[in-house]
């Protein structure tokens, strides 16, 4: 497979449990991903104060997977924290998202307004 059709493909997710651990601690394998993703996740669910660990690394550069990393306190489950984490990261997308249409739209009418 070329690494085109490797980029191509959708991202996928496995969730990995130490033997003997609970849902409060998992590795989450993302596929064709990247620190794109990882970075602005890592940041949102670490603000969290139920998270004790969160962390990811990427498996070999030549690889387009991260290794993703939660450890939430009191049990809650860490697959709960990741769901938070990326609707908490879609909100500010939408929201950088709005401001610069938003922003955009405010500089063509000014631009149509001084061409008059």
């Amino acid at each position: 497979m070329g690494e085109e059709e490797e980029k191509r493909k959708p991202p996928s997710l496995q969730m990995v449990r130490t033997e003997g651990s609970d849902k409060s601690c998992v590795t989450f394998v993302l596929h064709n991903e990247d620190h794109t993703l990882g970075n602005s996740l890592r940041y949102m669910i670490m603000k969290d104060p139920e998270v004790e660990f969160c962390g990811y690394s990427i498996t070999h550069p030549s690889e387009s997977k991260i290794n993703f990393r939660i450890q939430t306190k009191g049990g809650i489950p860490a697959a709960e924290m990741f769901q938070k984490g990326l609707e908490e990261l879609v909100g500010v997308c939408q929201h950088v998202l709005s401001t610069f249409e938003a922003s955009v739209e405010e500089y063509k009418t000014q631009m149509d307004t001084s061409m008059e």
